[in-house]
């Protein structure tokens, strides 16, 4: 966040806070509760039913305040488009636990129980990208604070931290990760729809790695992925990693900012991103790199993060 107005937050990287309990100013909070309502609508924040109705109760809370019949007619929670797909049953749930747990909740405590209750779960800070491991099997391939993941459904069935893992490449559709699992090397390999998607796949890898990894960005060495039969691809993260922005962010020194919060609801008829998608168990397919991020580049041997 900028230290004068207008405040930002602008990274390449999402960084989302390991624990939000530590985050001082309510702004802050407040842009981390857009954004992670944000990766709701998109399905990018798989949970459980009753976590979804207790996530969509916190936002109907802070953007509504407390319930009142005389303004709130039967079906009122219809008007959020809150989930991808949100059933009536789902609704129904919203709108009991509204009424019943939030009254008397402000806007940002309603905001902080969201991000609470999201920072519980193990898909928080996750981009899921669909793909199907060696056996065929569809999973999803995510990166956090702490490392690389692996989801089937909303299970977490593997979790790599970035000290484990020494390398990542993708040859073609196939995507590598190099590491260890208790002090044994391991290569687990995944194959995506098309080349595009798993060299984007890759990079989102290495940029991920490199801002939680690394201490310093000067440290951040240019990587490559090489293809048996094609040109190699290489890549570089610019900007600051982890560290560097909670340092600087420390160091500013203001008086808390006024919050001015604006209702974003989105309507029913708001089209999603992807209209296939199922409430709380499905992501979405990962955003294709634009056609200047497709240059290829003479073929250099693979470094090791």
């Amino acid at each position: 966040v900028s230290a004068h107005p207008p405040y930002t937050m602008c990274f390449r990287v999402k960084f989302y806070p390991q624990e939000p309990l530590k985050i001082k100013e309510e702004l802050t909070r407040y842009l981390l509760y857009l954004q992670i309502k944000r990766d709701i609508f998109h399905g990018r924040l798989l949970c459980s039913f009753s976590d979804a109705a207790y996530l969509g109760a916190c936002i109907v809370q802070a953007e509504l305040g407390d319930y009142d019949p005389e303004e709130h007619p039967e079906n009122y929670i219809s008007d959020f488009k809150i989930f991808p797909k949100q059933s009536q049953k789902l609704e129904k749930k919203i709108a009991e636990m509204h009424k019943n747990e939030f009254r008397g909740q402000s806007p940002a405590v309603a905001e902080f129980n969201l991000l609470l209750k999201a920072y519980s779960l193990e898909t928080y800070g996750v981009d899921p990208h669909p793909c199907k491991d060696s056996t065929g099997t569809t999973t999803f391939l995510g990166f956090t604070a702490a490392g690389f993941v692996v989801f089937q459904g909303n299970k977490r069935i593997h979790l790599l931290k970035w000290c484990d893992v020494y390398k990542l490449k993708f040859e073609g559709k196939t995507f590598y990760v190099f590491g260890a699992q208790k002090e044994k090397k391991a290569v687990l390999s995944f194959h995506t729809s098309t080349p595009a998607a798993c060299k984007h796949l890759w990079k989102c890898g290495v940029e991920n790695q490199a801002f939680y990894k690394y201490a310093k960005s000067s440290q951040i060495k240019t990587m490559s992925s090489s293809k048996i039969f094609f040109k190699g691809s290489r890549f570089r993260y610019s900007g600051k990693v982890a560290k560097e922005v909670v340092e600087a962010s420390s160091k500013i020194q203001r008086e808390p900012p006024e919050v001015h919060r604006t209702s974003i609801t989105q309507s029913r008829s708001s089209p999603s991103l992807n209209k296939q998608l199922i409430i709380n168990m499905e992501p979405l397919q990962p955003l294709l790199p634009s056609p200047c991020e497709e240059e290829e580049v003479p073929l250099d041997e693979g470094e090791s993060l």
